[in-house]
Order: C-alpha cells, then structure tokens, then sequence
C-alpha cells in the first residue's frame, strides 16, 4: 500500500521535509496571503484564549481554508493539512518575533527555564476535520547575552515560534526535551499519521 497524497496549507520547510520523512506526497496549498487582499487566515489571538484552544482553532481553519481553495480551483480532492506551533512559557504563546529585539528578548526569558511546545495537526476532507495535538516540554540551559546576540544575528530565529529552531543552531540551547522532537520541529509524525489513519488513509 502507498502512503497518501495530500495538499499541505504551509509554506513551513520543516513541514515539508517531515512529510517526506513519512513518504507522504503532498502539494503545497498557499493559503495565508494573496496578493491584493488581505490574510485568509486571521492568526490573532482572542482575548483569554487558552494556548490549546489557540492552537487547534488556528490548525483547523487552516486546514478548511486549504480544502476550500482547492474546491474553488477545481483540484483533485485529497486531504488538506493544516498545522500550527506555538511556544508557551508561564500561560504566554510566544509567536514569531516582530525583529531581532524581540527575538532576543524571548530568548533571554526562556533562558534557564522549561517551556511548553504545542502543535495541532488538522486534516480536512469531504468538510469534515479531524484534528490532534502534540504536546512536548522543552528545557532551555542558561543562555548568556552574547551567545544570544550570536544566535540571532544568525537570522535563523527570526520566523521561529519563540525565536528558536530546535533542528538548527538553537539544539546546543536544550539541555532536556519531553515528548515529540518532531512535534517542536512544527510536525508531530505520530500525531499526522493517526490523523491520516483517522480519514481512512494509512500511512502504512
């Protein structure tokens, strides 16, 4: 039995080399900006919002946005995955740094702490979603302001939820992790593939 054949509502590379990993085909949907409108998925928090409300909400409505424009183009029906990962210390979503100052300062407060990483996997096909989410902790080893400085004049924090990449420079930073490694990468394996499983399309 092949793997199954997906639409992918990301432009994440990291998601796209996990989904190779599993051997699944995909096809890239765009589905946050296009040109000479506004945004097709509003990533804003809601006031209060739990970070595991946050998550799942912002998976599923990317993965229902994807499945409508693939409808609307006329593609070939397939499932549709949308994903998101947010970094949360103390109840607090760290999203993608605004500069480099912001980076910084995300790094130096998760210096020396434990964080929570969580990613929700959501899958679309024939309107209905079903969705999983991974939850992993991640423990940061004391971060000097120089070593910081480096990292981030590297650029490689910069579109990074929490201002890290646990594949990249960033892994010297983590001196303990609990959970999915792909899950803080941006792509829970075990969760995508049970997902998948749940849609009726096995990965094996």
């Amino acid at each position: 039995m092949s793997a199954p054949a997906i639409y992918l509502a990301s432009k994440s590379p990291r998601r796209e080399e996990l989904l190779h990993q599993l051997g699944i085909e995909f096809t890239s949907v765009r589905v946050r900006e296009a040109s000479g409108r506004e945004r097709d998925v509003d990533e804003t928090a809601r006031d209060a919002e739990p970070p595991l409300h946050y998550v799942e909400r912002i998976a599923r409505t990317k993965a229902a946005v994807g499945w409508q424009r693939i409808l609307q183009r006329g593609l070939a029906p397939r499932p549709v995955l949308g994903a998101d990962t947010e970094v949360v210390l103390d109840g607090v979503i760290f999203g993608k740094p605004k500069d480099a100052s912001d980076a910084a300062r995300m790094l130096a407060k998760l210096s020396r702490r434990t964080h929570q990483v969580l990613t929700a996997v959501a899958l679309c096909w024939d309107q209905q979603i079903v969705a999983e989410i991974s939850s992993s902790t991640v423990t940061f080893r004391e971060l000097l302001p120089d070593e910081i400085e480096r990292y981030v004049a590297t650029r490689e924090p910069l579109d990074k939820a929490g201002a890290y990449a646990i594949q990249g420079r960033a892994a010297s930073f983590v001196s303990r992790i609990e959970g999915s490694y792909s899950g803080v990468m941006g792509l829970p394996l075990y969760e995508t593939a049970q997902a998948l499983a749940g849609l009726g399309f096995p990965v094996l």
